[in-house]
């Protein structure tokens, strides 16, 4: 993982707000730590004799977020919510705009509590694939704990107020200084520090570590003979979108990687285990749409009335999604990803290319695993994920 930081531009930097921009653009130029919207970050401060946290707003990406992109909440307010034994997700919205010192601000992201409890100036959250893929193995509580012996590891909890309020019960009287960072089980890394610089760096070096530790335990051999082959690409766009409801685009993955993950043995098995890391789901859904046959209507409508399954077996009062798939896997030929727009494949394509990588490398520690399927539908239905999209 390269340091992409340049002491010369940092000191161009003329507030702790300039800062955490900078050192937030960083971060998201990499996508091997945060994809689209992935990720967050702060800056504890004082305005006007009150203690503030500015901590990106919800649906921007990091990459090019601005001071604007910035939601500024009372501190006071945030670790009051983290305290409650419960919080409900329109509670928490509706506490936390309240507490925002300007109305016009984007909504704070949804793990705000928990940047508001860390006790540093400056927090950085990603999730890095090295993290990520070793903790989505059967194995991967115990190796991540031997590659970050000195963070504290979470189980995996629903992000949000439930996540903040587990690592304020976890920390009540935890040494701070006792710990380098925090790992979430199956969803990222927190580092943090009083300074910018170094709050960086620590994200820097211990994904290192993890990719490392891919290197020497999880390293992929991946054959670039793999000769392209053509698909009926009209087909493809008018069953899918007959079946979305609007005319979609594709994006057509035929790279070596994609073609190795596409000849896998039990493809439907081995390709259908979820998602890398949990905010993907709102963009891939838990599983793709597997065609190991030519008969692309049928895959579909099998496709479609497993998701209605899916749906009925864990929904309460939600409204069903679309249960058409968000991308394909053709056996032996290529993975491709759907959206509205050009852009919106792209998007989903970027995320399964991470997520085919993290699985093979999951598979050499022991197995992939991913959250549960009860989870996963908890987090794809979780209206403040969905929020997003809309953005």
């Amino acid at each position: 993982m390269r340091n992409l930081y340049n002491a010369k531009k940092a000191a161009l930097c003329e507030s702790d707000l300039d800062l955490r921009v900078y050192t937030s653009n960083l971060l998201g130029k990499s996508d091997e730590l945060v994809l689209h919207g992935g990720g967050n970050t702060s800056v504890k401060t004082t305005i006007d004799g009150e203690e503030i946290l500015l901590v990106k707003g919800s649906g921007w990406d990091l990459v090019s977020i601005k001071a604007k992109g910035f939601a500024p909440v009372k501190m006071k307010t945030l670790l009051e919510m983290a305290a409650l034994d419960t919080l409900s997700d329109s509670d928490m919205v509706s506490g936390q705009k309240a507490a925002m010192i300007d109305k016009s601000a984007p909504n704070p992201s949804v793990e705000a509590i928990l940047h508001a409890l860390i006790p540093y100036k400056f927090v950085d959250h990603t999730h890095a694939d090295a993290v990520v893929t070793i903790s989505n193995s059967v194995n991967g509580i115990e190796d991540i704990k031997k590659v970050f012996p000195n963070f504290l590891v979470v189980d995996y909890v629903m992000p949000g107020f439930i996540l903040a309020h587990t690592i304020y019960e976890m920390t009540k009287d935890l040494d701070w200084s006792s710990i380098d960072g925090i790992i979430l089980h199956n969803h990222g890394i927190f580092t943090f520090d009083d300074n910018a610089k170094e709050s960086y760096i620590k994200m820097i070096e211990a994904v290192s570590q993890a990719e490392l530790f891919l290197k020497k335990n999880a390293k992929l051999q991946i054959s670039s003979e793999y000769k392209a082959s053509e698909c009926d690409i009209q087909k493809i766009i008018k069953v899918i979108s007959d079946a979305k409801g609007y005319n979609v685009s594709l994006s057509i993955n035929q790279s070596p990687l994609a073609s190795h993950y596409a000849s896998q043995e039990n493809l439907r098995e081995f390709a259908s285990r979820g998602v890398l890391t949990p905010e993907h789901i709102i963009r891939t859904k838990r599983v793709p749409l597997i065609m190991e046959d030519t008969d692309l209507e049928a895959g579909i409508a099998k496709y479609m009335k497993e998701y209605e399954e899916y749906f009925r077996k864990f929904s309460t009062d939600e409204v069903m999604l679309n249960a058409a798939p968000n991308y394909m896997i053709i056996k032996n030929l290529a993975v491709i990803s759907f959206g509205k727009t050009a852009k919106e494949a792209a998007i989903i394509n970027d995320i399964v290319e991470h997520t085919m990588r993290a699985v093979l490398q999951a598979d050499k520690l022991g197995g992939y695993k991913s959250i549960s399927v009860a989870d996963s539908f908890a987090m794809e239905y979780w209206e403040l994920e969905q929020a997003k999209l809309k953005k």
